[in-house]
């Protein structure tokens, strides 16, 4: 599947590109959002974008090409971005913090159990965890605490104990079929090993940490009136993004209290029914906005 960049026309509406602006994408995946930003800021409108992932980057670069300069592309981490722009320079912040349809669709990439992969889950292919580490070596507590922090899994110790059992477990479909096995017959709207999947894949990558770090960051490198845009796809994100956007809004319990931001989306946006329909991957999409004072 071609990558689709999901709330397309929010994220735009959001972040208001204009000609001449400079923006910063730190999560450019298969340059969907970037190609639009770019399209409403020319023709003299600049862009930087980072992803961990060497293979997003390419095909973000092949999409982007016909930008020429206006587009700088770094293989890193978001939470790096200040060290390529300044405090107060940027007009516009987009942070997507979904996987692309690039990364779920490569079965070697490990992030789908509905196809046979290895347990890898890593955006950046160098780094040192893996989803096979954690579910091969470390202890059934351990295991259980990331599946009921980063995947809300009620029954945590029960998969936990199941995947310590059946080990070694070397592949996605035999690790979905660990947790779909050990929770038996439970009638749910989403595959048993959804959370699963979901919480290995945070803790391989440092998802929240990383989430938690770069948001004053990103409100540091936006000049007043820049926007900041976010969109998550699950609560622990969402809560994270919508507890530091209120947090500079506004301080009922400090008088002297100075805002920062100011919440453009009071309620997240959500994805209309026809795209959902068109892309179901966007139906957990949650956009945010907010304004630098």
């Amino acid at each position: 599947m071609a990558h689709v960049p999901v709330l397309y026309n929010s994220v735009l509406a959001g972040l208001q590109p204009r000609a001449g602006g400079f923006y910063i994408d730190g999560t450019v995946g298969g340059g969907g959002h970037a190609a639009g930003i770019l399209e409403r800021s020319g023709p003299d409108g600049r862009l930087l974008g980072f992803d961990r992932d060497p293979a997003a980057l390419r095909a973000a670069s092949a999409r982007l090409a016909s930008f020429g300069e206006r587009v700088r592309l770094v293989q890193a981490s978001y939470v790096r971005m200040a060290e390529y722009a300044e405090p107060g320079s940027a007009d516009g912040i987009l942070l997507d913090l979904g996987m692309s349809s690039l990364q779920m669709d490569d079965p070697a990439r490990g992030f789908a159990f509905m196809r046979e992969g290895p347990l890898d889950m890593r955006f950046d292919p160098a780094a040192e965890l893996t989803a096979a580490a954690i579910v091969n070596e470390w202890t059934p507590h351990e295991i259980a605490a990331v599946l009921f922090q980063y995947g809300e899994e009620r029954h945590s110790r029960r998969i936990a104990r199941a995947i310590v059992e059946a080990r070694p477990i070397a592949t996605t479909s035999r690790l979905a079929e660990v947790v779909a096995r050990a929770l038996g017959g439970r009638r749910e709207k989403i595959h048993p090993a959804t959370r699963t999947f979901q919480a290995l894949r945070i803790a391989v990558n440092g998802e929240l940490e990383a989430v938690e770090a770069v948001l004053p960051i990103a409100a540091t490198l936006l000049k007043p009136g820049g926007r900041l845009g976010v969109i998550t796809f699950h609560s622990l994100e969402d809560r994270i993004v919508k507890q530091f956007m209120r947090s500079r809004a506004r301080n009922s319990e400090d008088a002297n209290f100075m805002p920062s931001l100011r919440e453009v989306t009071r309620k997240p946006i959500e994805p209309a029914a026809e795209e959902v329909a068109a892309n179901s991957r966007a139906r957990s999409a949650r956009l945010r906005v907010a304004e630098k004072l």
